[in-house]
């Protein structure tokens, strides 16, 4: 077989592979991507963050993305039963950037694999892991492309895999996710909206006006498209259609307002759905290896944390790399796992607490109270590692502070 040897081989070239291997390239490291997909090829995740933007900048992809022609994406914006909210990532408590986009994830993701190609990475489209050894001294991949079988090895693997978890299945890393088997069903759609109240540059977070756990996305593109999607228990979301169609259909059809934005809405793609997506693993690094992203943990689309956890990882990821490349000593706990965690166990209490309901009292309490407001908005806006915000420093016990101000007064 075919030998292809680098100092590390990444596995998908997602937002977080791409990412990752521009920066290991330009420290001057050979990179390999194996990809099992052909780009452009559809994938959600679609409302960026603003944290997102600064991952992009050091892998010198702003530029290309700026110039792409992406929805801008200045806040959040919630609605429940007539009751409306939003969040300007202008007025937030984190210093960073105060905007970002709204995306095709199949164009974006080709834009940063073209631009990691570019900067010297190599990727490997239609390429499909089938073993994998990994121990501390190197990684070895063993890899289908059509009929031919081929063997990829490196000084350490990344997994980027996203959903297919290549590695976590392979090496057995999986652990049970904290949260229920929750479903998402979504589409695209050529939304034609006209209503007043809707602000193309804000993703819409509805909940549904009676089962609060239950709540949708819309997510506007700068072409007159838009991302739509329900999430929620997976035995109530059955109650409402067989078919992902009908599910779609019956839980827009359920709450009144989304469905008067969507009136003039054309579907003119499948209805797909997943559940069970939740996910975790027994450890994010090991000898030889380190998971990115949702190859790692992922919590649930409410707030959009995943693609910027996915890119706070490569950037982690990167700096660890060349600091062992370079020979010198690196613990993957403390300089990798550890903060990656940190920001992931901030996104976790805020996710738990929406579902309980309690998230959304604060969401919809009329505050005079500004600089709390600041804070929350630096936690949708992704600043989930800024410990200098009260909210990401001790989340649980200033939340639970906050819903009692919001539930006695």
């Amino acid at each position: 077989m075919k030998k292809i040897i680098s100092d590390v081989v990444i596995i998908g070239a997602g937002p977080a592979g791409a990412i990752a291997g521009a920066l290991i390239a330009k420290l001057g490291w050979v990179v390999n991507v194996i990809e099992r997909e052909e780009f452009p090829r559809f994938s959600i995740g679609e409302s960026l963050l603003p944290q997102c933007m600064k991952s992009l900048e050091r892998a010198d992809m702003m530029k290309v993305i700026k110039s792409a022609g992406f929805q801008l994406k200045n806040g959040a914006a919630f609605e429940w039963n007539g009751a409306r909210t939003s969040f300007e990532f202008s007025d937030k408590f984190s210093n960073g950037p105060q905007t970002t986009f709204q995306v095709q994830r199949a164009k974006f993701d080709k834009i940063l694999a073209d631009e990691a190609e570019r900067q010297g990475v190599k990727i490997y489209y239609n390429h499909i892991i089938k073993k994998a050894e990994v121990n501390k001294q190197k990684a070895t991949l063993i890899v289908k492309n059509g009929d031919a079988s081929l063997i990829f090895q490196a000084r350490f693997v990344l997994d980027a895999s996203g959903f297919g978890r290549v590695l976590p299945n392979l090496l057995k890393l999986d652990i049970p996710s904290e949260f229920p088997v929750r479903e998402s069903v979504f589409t695209h759609v050529e939304d034609n909206i006209n209503d007043s109240q809707f602000d193309r540059n804000k993703i819409l977070i509805t909940v549904h006006p009676k089962e609060r756990d239950i709540w949708y996305w819309l997510i506007p593109f700068s072409d007159g498209r838009a991302s739509i999607g329900v999430v929620g228990d997976k035995n109530k979301l059955a109650f409402l259609g067989d078919s992902p169609e009908e599910v779609l259909e019956n839980s827009i059809l359920s709450a009144p307002s989304l469905a008067k934005t969507l009136v003039n809405a054309k579907y003119d793609m499948p209805v797909q759905r997943i559940h069970g997506y939740s996910s975790n693993v027994s450890r994010l690094a090991g000898p030889g290896f380190a998971l990115l992203g949702n190859a790692g943990e992922f919590l649930d689309p409410i707030f959009s944390s995943g693609v910027t956890i996915a890119m706070k990882s490569s950037e982690l990821a990167a700096a660890c790399l060349h600091k062992q490349l370079s020979g010198q000593t690196v613990d993957w706990d403390e300089e990798f796992s550890k903060p990656l965690k940190d920001g992931i166990e901030v996104f976790k209490t805020f996710v738990k607490s929406w579902y309980e309901g309690h998230f959304q009292d604060v969401i919809f309490y009329q505050t005079e109270k500004k600089e709390i407001k600041r804070m929350i908005c630096s936690i949708l806006a992704g600043y989930a590692w800024d410990k200098t915000n009260p909210f990401v420093a001790a989340p649980q016990r200033r939340l639970n502070a906050l819903v009692e101000i919001c539930s006695s007064e």
